[in-house]
């Protein structure tokens, strides 16, 4: 089990992650620091796309780019930032969509609901950007 704490291509994936969530905080749509944005699943950059194509990225200079273990983890990669991009930014815009219709309905008079989690998926600029910082993270860390 402790053999985990040695997989160096894992450890990097992680900390590229953990930066893109962190960068997470500088950028608000308010312009202004945010900490609570560290635990947030959207936003840029994307912390997805950087956790995958900084595995595949470390993988590639590993086991080589014209290896099947790269092509597994591209593959994932594009998979992971198709869906953060399209499937959860859908959910998004149908919960902000839904939010205002519930709020319209009520008037503001009725607070009771549970608004719906807007901030869901990305747009591609923010996968694109979570996408370089990942490819960035596993030049430098290679």
């Amino acid at each position: 089990m402790t053999d985990i704490f040695q997989n160096r291509i894992l450890l990097i994936s992680i900390f590229s992650c953990f930066l893109a969530q962190f960068l997470k905080i500088f950028t608000g749509k308010e312009k202004k620091f945010d900490f609570k944005r560290i635990i947030i699943s959207g936003g840029m950059p994307s912390s997805h796309s950087s956790f995958v194509t900084c595995l595949s990225m470390l993988v590639g200079f590993d086991r080589g780019f014209a290896s099947t273990e790269f092509a597994m983890t591209a593959v994932f990669a594009i998979i992971v930032m198709y869906d953060a991009s399209g499937v959860r930014r859908a959910v998004g815009k149908q919960a902000e969509l839904l939010n205002q219709i519930v709020d319209d309905f009520f008037h503001g008079k009725f607070d009771q609901h549970e608004k719906l989690k807007e901030l869901v998926g990305h747009t591609p600029k923010e996968v694109l950007l979570g996408a370089l910082l990942g490819i960035f993270i596993g030049i430098i860390m290679s």
